[in-house]
């Protein structure tokens, strides 16, 4: 993608998406993106009594486990299809409707505020930093999640490589999004955090391998749990798509061992703190 973006269009898009992946996110990612969440929680200072605001909650896995640290706990998402989820599973928490980039909190009501794999999902990262910047208390903490680039997290990696092996560019329709591996940079990273005015600003790579059973559930798990890469796909004329899967299941074969896949995941994690 090298047109422009439309931040609403793109919100838009990312919004609708995740109403129809709750499940779907739940039964692939589950298990990948809970591997962060303590590092993430460590890297705010989330303990008892700590007021948490956990931004894009999904199914809640980070709001549960600063719940279970003592902390009391807000989880925000604008898909209402992921709120009603995580209200099933932890009905002793309050989860609300939110958005990122205009979030409705009053200003210094939080201690630390927490958003794991956020950022790509934005049109405007800029402002939804600035906004958390806004909520967090003096000397509050910021914490949050991006992928590495492809090379290193290959979970999703591969299908990167497959895509641009196969030749193919984003459907038409498809809203133009940001680079989706923007703030796998640490100093793009760390720069987005310098400018919403956060000091003692430090990024880190989280790095563990997740074990696939096969290529068949690792090529289900992407197309039923993302929204802008599945869309890269799902959107092809057949003949492309087919291209695509052959060149994923030829990429795959590197991380096969044992009857199963080993794959690299690789995870930036930038915090701060507000002055």
């Amino acid at each position: 993608m090298t047109g422009t973006v439309d931040p609403d269009a793109f919100n838009a898009f990312e919004a609708a998406g995740w109403e129809e992946r709750p499940a779907g996110y739940d039964d692939f990612f589950g298990a990948i993106t809970t591997r962060v969440v303590g590092p993430l929680l460590d890297a705010a200072a989330v303990g008892p009594g700590t007021r948490v605001l956990d931004v894009a909650t999904g199914p809640g896995y980070v709001a549960a486990e600063a719940a279970a640290r003592g902390a009391f706990v807000l989880g925000v998402d604008v898909a209402e299809s992921m709120l009603a989820l995580a209200r099933r599973r932890h009905p002793e928490l309050e989860f609300r409707s939110g958005d990122a980039e205009a979030l409705w909190c009053r200003e210094g009501t939080f201690d630390a505020v927490v958003a794991n794999f956020l950022l790509l999902h934005l049109g405007r990262p800029e402002r939804a930093a600035a906004e958390f910047a806004r909520v967090l208390a003096p000397g509050g903490r910021v914490a949050l999640t991006v992928w590495d680039v492809p090379a290193a997290a290959r979970l999703n990696g591969v299908l990167v490589d497959a895509l641009a092996e196969a030749g193919a560019g984003p459907p038409p329709g498809l809203p133009e999004g940001p680079p989706f591996f923007r703030f796998a940079d640490e100093g793009e990273f760390a720069a987005l955090l310098h400018r919403a005015r956060f000091e003692d600003v430090e990024v880190r790579t989280e790095a563990f391998t997740h074990v696939e059973a096969s290529p068949d559930s690792l090529w289900d798990g992407l197309m039923r749990g993302t929204v802008r890469m599945s869309a890269l796909v799902l959107g092809q004329p057949e003949a492309t798509r087919r291209r695509i899967r052959a060149a994923f299941d030829g990429l795959v074969t590197a991380y096969e061992t044992g009857g199963h896949l080993a794959l690299p995941v690789s995870v930036k994690l930038a915090s701060a703190r507000k002055p």
